[in-house]
């Protein structure tokens, strides 16, 4: 991996992305989405992971991160390593899931290719960390983040996505808090 996409100091701010594998659609139903949700506070208030924006989209998701108390790539590896976990129980479990058997299969046959699993792979592997070194980079990542949704066609404002920081930058109640961006 080049050191262009490394986290090299955890305390300075990162724009980061994963995605599912195959740009699979997953986060289309509330359980799924709350069990991220659920996960991120986890970070928060047990690893130290500090959280600036988020979107969580139906296949993949963004935050603006930093973590003055641990390493933030082990958080970020913990935190995929758990959300995996918990959404393929809760995909297995769910017997009103339509897509739940053609969802097993994906991440099944990703899990086969990659040797470092034993069964399933749900996340692709890389994160793409960029750093925010200016102020700039930081507004531009933001609106960037924030617009997701927009551009997706889910909603006409970025605060009226309910699994957005954009909720909180527009002083309404957002479901994770967040450290603001000047």
């Amino acid at each position: 991996m080049s050191e262009k996409y490394k986290i090299q100091d955890s305390r300075q701010l990162y724009f980061v992305s994963f995605a599912t594998v195959n740009w699979i659609d997953v986060f289309t139903r509330r359980l799924y989405n709350d069990v991220f949700v659920d996960s991120l506070r986890y970070c928060q208030q047990h690893k130290g992971l500090e959280i600036y924006a988020w979107c969580l989209m139906t296949n993949h998701a963004h935050l603006i991160i930093s973590s003055e108390a641990d390493n933030l790539s082990h958080i970020l590896r913990d935190l995929k390593r758990h959300t995996a976990k918990t959404l393929l129980r809760a995909l297995e479990e769910n017997q009103q899931e339509s897509r739940r058997e053609w969802m097993l299969w994906m991440f099944e046959r990703a899990g086969r290719r990659n040797a470092h699993n034993t069964k399933y792979q749900f996340w692709q592997q890389e994160n793409h960390p960029i750093e925010l070194h200016s102020n700039e980079l930081r507004r531009q990542r933001l609106h960037y983040l924030h617009q997701n949704p927009v551009v997706a066609g889910f909603v006409d404002a970025p605060e009226d996505f309910l699994y957005s920081s954009a909720r909180n930058y527009a002083g309404r109640p957002g479901l994770i808090e967040v450290l603001f961006i000047d």
